[in-house]
């Protein structure tokens, strides 16, 4: 029987792509959570600790910006290490000690904590350095004197306070070149009052300032004439005044390098260490945290565990309702499409079978008994009629007795000839033969039989009939299906045996012009006790065992039988042997 499910609908295919589904998730959502805990565990747990160096590194930044050595580095590194807990030595980049927060010498990790140059800045540990990498706290030549600084903070408290007076708050900040700034305005709105509050005159670049942004325009305009680029005019805030070909970003920022770099002190390592002097501490996790991410761990394992349960449990439901069925002994009402449903589907059709062996069982039963009856009961009735002196004990009633007896062992030689096709034990002994000369003799066997009942019996052979299978066996196949032709031939009919071959197979056919057999009754012309008139008479049927032990013994020679009827028209046994012998060996 085929498999009549869906493969996707299959059992195996369902748990293995749930499990995975639940595997994958769980590893997916555990993998998640983990990092989500620890990295908030990092966060929290480092962040002090990122504080402390970020600290450090950016105020030693803005000292190497304003200074252009580090003689003076000293007092600023002692008052890091009073506010971070933290020993912090400052050398040159071949590991010269500049300056150092602890007393005693010591030993240098491998691997300096930062490098600190105002003109290489990471932008991600100092953001304002942008992409130029340059701490905007370098001011170089840039940086005002003292009277061009207080000459531009009178002018932004007059101009912060006219643009006051019009409703426009601002705030005076001064920038790391001691220039002042007005911030928190909006820069449509302070170009539209530019004029009256003294906007454009605060905006003029000093003589200081001009004399810085004049020597760094020549060196960008040298940079970009030797790219074969057109030069550019930069403003106080460094950006072109006019429009660019090309972008100027790299010679922009390799010129001001090159002119900040009188201004701020040189390359230094930074290292951070223990109060002591000592390595810090490797990270690891507190107990709580530990804590945290192992109960997310647990609560992902647990739900995983619940899911394949759940799954587990909707997908043996089936199985258990199978299994009660089983026990009860009775159909199972699974309906799923899958392994299980068709298992069902077999269970219950094998429940079925087995209801209708049990039935032909008792059926069976109540057949032998009746067929075993009917001569016995005859033989007894006589011999005590005989006993009792109503019949005399002569030659008539020894023949009659006779005949009974032969009946009844002709009912047992069946029986026996089935019981040993049901236990596989039916011993045949093939040989040579010819089927058309085995149909004659057969044919002469039964013409007294024929010609009593008025039936004409032929043999029609045509071709090659040669084969290897047992002569007296197939002599009973044959013997049974005429026997059987006749009996249901009305005087004047006639049944033909037909034999002819191929080159593998050769054919058996007994065709009669009988009653025929009904369309429903045909399914069962080889079933055991089985006969079309259900009165039993011996008028009209034998045992009901012939037509069964002619399939067995075709059967057991490798062949086929089947049979085609139509009623009052006749019916045609066909029996198909292969020519080499392919059965059990006797």
């Amino acid at each position: 029987m085929p498999r009549s499910f869906p493969r996707r609908r299959s059992l195996v295919v369902r748990l293995t792509a749930v499990s995975l589904l639940i595997a994958l998730a769980s590893i997916a959502a555990t993998t998640w959570l983990a990092v989500q805990t620890t990295t908030r565990a990092i966060q929290q747990e480092q962040g002090q600790a990122l504080s402390g160096d970020a600290t450090i590194y950016t105020e030693l930044l803005g000292f190497a910006a304003a200074n252009h050595t580090w003689d003076q580095v000293g007092p600023r590194l002692r008052a890091l290490s009073e506010q971070t807990g933290r020993r912090v030595v400052l050398t040159t980049l071949d590991r010269r000690v500049l300056g150092d927060s602890g007393g005693a010498p010591v030993t240098l990790p491998v691997k300096a904590t930062a490098s600190v140059d105002p003109l290489h800045v990471d932008p991600v540990l100092l953001p304002e350095a942008g992409t130029s990498g340059i701490d905007p706290r370098a001011a170089g030549p840039f940086k005002l004197p003292p009277a061009e600084r207080e000459r531009l903070s009178v002018l932004a408290t007059k101009a912060s306070a006219c643009l006051a007076s019009i409703g426009l708050p601002s705030q005076v900040r001064d920038s790391p070149s001691g220039r002042p700034l007005l911030t928190g305005l909006d820069p449509l709105t302070a170009r539209y009052y530019a004029g009256k509050c003294l906007l454009f005159e605060l905006a003029e670049p000093t003589e200081t300032e001009q004399t810085a942004l004049n020597s760094l325009n020549e060196a960008v305009n040298h940079c970009l004439e030797s790219q074969g680029a057109k030069p550019v005019k930069l403003g106080l805030d460094l950006e072109v005044l006019d429009v660019a070909e090309q972008p100027i970003e790299d010679c922009l920022d390799a010129s001001r390098r090159e002119q900040l770099t009188p201004y701020v002190a040189p390359p230094a390592l930074l290292f951070t260490l223990g109060p002591g002097g000592s390595p810090l501490p490797t990270f690891t996790l507190s107990r709580e945290n530990l804590t945290r991410i192992l109960a997310v761990t647990g609560g992902v394992l647990l739900l995983a565990v619940a899911l394949t349960t759940l799954v587990a449990r909707r997908l043996s439901r089936p199985l258990r309702a199978l299994t009660e069925a089983a026990q009860q002994d009775r159909p199972a009402p699974v309906k799923s499409r899958d392994e299980v449903g068709y298992l069902a589907a077999a269970f219950n059709d094998l429940t079925a079978r087995r209801e209708r062996i049990e039935e032909q069982r008792k059926a069976m039963v109540s057949d032998i008994a009746h067929e075993l009856r009917n001569p016995l009961n005859v033989i007894r009735g006589r011999l005590e009629a005989a006993e009792d002196g109503h019949l005399p004990f002569d030659r008539a009633l020894t023949a009659s007795l006779l005949e009974e007896t032969v009946l009844l062992q002709h009912i047992v030689d069946d029986l026996q000839d089935l019981a040993a096709a049901d236990a596989g034990q039916l011993r045949l002994h093939p040989e040579p033969l010819d089927a058309a000369e085995l149909a004659g003799h057969v044919a002469a066997a039964h013409a007294d039989r024929a010609a009593a009942a008025g039936v004409t019996l032929t043999v029609d052979a045509t071709g090659d009939c040669a084969l290897e299978a047992d002569p007296v066996r197939l002599r009973q196949v044959v013997g049974n299906l005429v026997t059987n032709a006749i009996r249901h031939t009305l005087p004047g009919g006639r049944v033909t045996i037909r034999v002819s071959s191929t080159a593998d197979e050769v054919t058996l056919a007994v065709e009669d012009t009988g009653t025929g057999i009904a369309a429903e009754d045909l399914p069962h012309v080889f079933d055991r006790f089985w006969r079309a008139e259900k009165s039993r008479s011996r008028q009209t049927g034998g045992s009901g065992l012939g037509l069964a032990i002619v399939r067995h013994l075709v059967q057991a020679h490798g062949g086929t039988v089947v049979a085609e009827s139509e009623v009052d028209a006749g019916s045609t046994f066909t029996v198909r042997l292969p020519v080499g012998y392919r059965g059990r060996p006797a």
